[in-house]
């Protein structure tokens, strides 16, 4: 599954084998996030990852920020 505008937001939900690799790659998605000062709106249950990109400051729609940080969460999957 790809990425998807939805209530101007990208929204994306990821899948993993279980809990402890959906742990490992929020981390991993926190690392890159807080370097670009961008952070995502997400949620976790056992091992899926929904995450919902827009950005707050530009009245909550979509920008290149989020289009950057789903880019770069795309190559931690």
């Amino acid at each position: 599954m790809m990425w998807r505008e939805e209530n101007n937001q990208l929204v994306r939900t990821f899948e993993f084998n279980n809990f402890i690799e959906a742990f490992g790659f929020m981390t991993q998605v926190a690392l890159v996030a807080e370097k670009m000062d961008h952070h995502p709106n997400w949620s976790n249950v056992y091992n899926k990852v929904e995450i919902r990109l827009c950005t707050h400051d530009a009245g909550d729609i979509i920008t290149e920020k989020d289009r950057k940080l789903a880019e770069a969460i795309d190559k931690i999957a």
